[in-house]
């Protein structure tokens, strides 16, 4: 999950209740998006970073999480939580840091924005996660991607009952087919996951919140790739109106970590 989660702002518990009949949109829809491209390095044992487009910087941490330096106005925005969140808040902002380093990017505070988003420094899309354990953040220009959404969960079953508040009947019946061919993958966390990178994507494009059963995920178990078609009107992009988002996944070292992209039309 994020730093800043989306479930920030949905109503309790971050899910929302499945309407009894979902509106869809007309059966006759575009072409699907077609997975961005991914340059894997074999010779690196890399997360994140293996799922996300060329253009991306990433710097993520793997087991203990370093101890980092906040800015003040970092402190004043986390000055009333718990230990754990602090580390976590803090260690997070250092892998940002260390990305957008690489970019070529000063070090600079990234506080709380609206709905509780990372408010990134102007000509920049970025997306940061943590969960325990591991703590990423991802970044490119805003020339080369537009909107960007990344998370990590662990790899282990969702609590239950809170399958029932985050998927749509369509999205279980996948499931269920996934879980019969491959049962070592913990497939509903990762179409939580995926939900929520969909998100993190979707809300700096909109400023609108986008539900758990507005958007309908359709998993590639075969290619490490996953569809979210959007169930309500989604933003004009390039002239276009955005219905489906693209994103990958990827089981590891105990973790599900899930990516989404949007790409200028090129």
């Amino acid at each position: 999950m994020d730093t800043a989660s989306p479930g920030a702002g949905r109503p309790p518990g971050g899910a929302v209740p499945e309407p009894a009949d979902p509106v869809h949109p007309d059966p006759v829809r575009p072409d699907p998006v077609r997975p961005y491209p991914v340059r894997p390095d074999p010779g690196r044992r890399r997360m994140l970073a293996d799922i996300v487009p060329s253009a991306v910087a990433v710097a993520e941490v793997l087991g203990d999480l370093p101890d980092v330096l906040l800015f003040p106005e970092e402190e004043a925005a986390i000055a009333k939580a718990v230990d754990k969140r602090r580390r976590e808040f803090a260690a997070v902002r250092g892998c940002a840091r260390d990305a957008l380093g690489r970019l070529g990017w000063p070090a600079v505070p990234i506080v709380p924005g609206q709905g509780g988003a990372p408010h990134w420094p102007a000509g920049v899309v970025g997306s940061m996660t943590h969960c325990a354990g591991y703590a990423a953040s991802a970044v490119a220009r805003v020339q080369d991607v537009l909107a960007l959404g990344v998370d990590a969960e662990p790899h282990d079953v969702l609590p239950d009952g809170v399958l029932d508040l985050v998927s749509l009947a369509e999205e279980r019946a996948m499931l269920s087919a996934l879980a019969s061919d491959a049962p070592d993958v913990c497939w509903d966390r990762l179409l939580f996951s995926a939900k929520e990178s969909v998100y993190k994507a979707w809300f700096p494009l909109t400023n609108r919140w986008l539900g758990f059963e507005q958007a309908a995920i359709v998993v590639d178990p075969e290619n490490g790739t996953f569809t979210a078609r959007l169930l309500v009107a989604g933003p004009v992009i390039d002239g276009g109106q955005l219905t489906e988002f693209a994103g990958r996944w990827l089981v590891r070292a105990g973790l599900v970590l899930t990516a989404t992209a949007v790409l200028p039309d090129r």
